[in-house]
């Protein structure tokens, strides 16, 4: 994952970035939750503002709520920035938020005992919505055996932070996306143990799929898992109750319809997807991750247009 030959100047400003998030982030371990919580929300609403991210939220809030008012964009693009700094903030005490017992609320938490009594290996989606590292904890605790996709950081000593503060919530098993991470989760489902996926980003390559009405590329992997290992696309959510209390929703599974035209089944689920996630960022759009860019890049310029 990190085997590259790098540079003696590459690998010590590596070792001094791992050094300065353990510098920033060691306080956290011992303050109350949600003050934690309190200075993310209050540090990226005056940061967030001022880099080339908020044009992208800007710019993704106009293309997805074209007939909000240019105040409502930027009152939105503001809570947004609150929202993006308490996920930022909470990272490195997820473990404390899930230990503590009453932060964690959970919805159709029967679908999740129903999975790990029976060993039915599923496809779980979502999307970047609140705290979306809640999610992966609450699986991992309810002794659904699942493997997670993630992207490795290019910083193999941050990466290996964000693999061991993962461990401390109860995350035991890796799939990393490409390459191997593909391997690794085809021989997951092989086996009849679950994968969970994000599928809210572009994917250059993917299909093009409508969200917010602009076709969007996303990814087919889970799609594709699901139709390959005839099981089901299982939807999850989070949302922000108040501060650093969430409530995370297990949604009715989505069976892939198979026709025959492999294709066709891989683009009517990954709508079926794209509209699962729109709804959610719908209901709360604050809590939805805007920095990325998600549509084309000549939708932007149209928009700029």
């Amino acid at each position: 994952m990190h085997d590259a030959p790098r540079s003696l100047g590459q690998d010590l400003i590596w070792r001094l970035e791992a050094l300065a998030y353990d510098v920033v982030t060691a306080p956290a371990r011992f303050l109350p939750i949600d003050w934690v919580s309190d200075f993310g929300a209050w540090l990226l609403r005056r940061l967030g503002p001022l880099t080339s991210a908020h044009q992208v939220v800007l710019k993704n809030l106009k293309i997805a709520f074209p007939d909000l008012s240019q105040d409502e964009i930027a009152a939105l693009a503001d809570e947004q920035w609150a929202h993006t700094g308490r996920t930022f903030a909470e990272f490195p005490i997820i473990d404390r938020i899930v230990k503590a017992g009453d932060r964690i609320e959970i919805e159709g938490a029967e679908r999740l005992a129903e999975i790990a009594r029976t060993g039915e290996a599923v496809v779980f989606v979502s999307g970047h919505l609140s705290n979306w590292e809640i999610m992966p904890a609450v699986i991992a605790n309810s002794g659904v055996v699942c493997h997670m996709t993630y992207r490795p950081a290019n910083n193999p000593y941050f990466d290996r932070r964000i693999r061991d503060n993962r461990f401390q919530y109860g995350v035991r098993l890796f799939a990393p996306k490409g390459g191997d991470g593909a391997r690794e989760v085809l021989e997951a489902l092989g086996r009849g143990e679950s994968v969970a996926l994000m599928n809210d980003q572009k994917f250059n390559t993917g299909v093009a799929s409508p969200v917010f009405g602009k076709l969007a590329h996303t990814a087919p992997g889970p799609s594709r898992l699901a139709l390959r290992f005839d099981t089901v696309l299982q939807p999850m959510s989070v949302q922000r109750l108040e501060k650093a209390r969430f409530r995370v929703v297990v949604h009715p599974p989505l069976k892939p319809i198979k026709t025959g035209d492999r294709t066709a089944d891989i683009v009517r689920s990954v709508e079926r997807i794209n509209g699962f996630i729109e709804e959610r960022v719908r209901e709360r759009p604050a809590e939805w991750f805007w920095t990325h860019k998600r549509w084309p890049t000549e939708t932007y310029a149209r928009k700029r247009r």
